[in-house]
């Protein structure tokens, strides 16, 4: 059984930066795409930034240049460095592993950018 926690969110101010951790409990971490997606008061979940096994990267157009998300399969972790924060961050940010049919999500950890 796959658990992922998060870690790292906190209240920053614009311009600022975080990094966000997602560790992955359960087997065969190299195979699963993992991502972080966030979600905003009154707004729905979206994708922010994907890594795959052999470290293919997409990111939104809104964090592209930003962010940058990372994995390192020895220590079955993946991070979002997140750069020059803009208030329009402001979210609950989730980690997600997927594989086959095997979808997991974390609990999530609040980004507050604000001054």
């Amino acid at each position: 059984q796959v658990q992922l926690v998060e870690s790292g969110g906190g209240l920053v101010q614009p311009g600022g930066s975080l990094r966000l951790s997602c560790v992955f409990s359960g087997g065969g971490f190299g195979f699963y795409n993992m991502g972080w997606f966030r979600q905003a008061p009154g707004k729905q979940r979206e994708l922010v930034a994907t890594i795959n096994g052999i470290s293919s990267l997409t990111y939104s157009d809104s964090v592209r240049g930003r962010f940058t998300i990372t994995r390192d399969n020895a220590k079955k972790t993946v991070f979002l460095q997140m750069n020059n924060l803009k208030p329009e961050d402001t979210a609950v940010y989730y980690c997600n592993a997927h594989w086959q049919n095997i979808d997991a999500w974390g609990q999530g950890t609040q980004v507050t950018v604000s001054s």
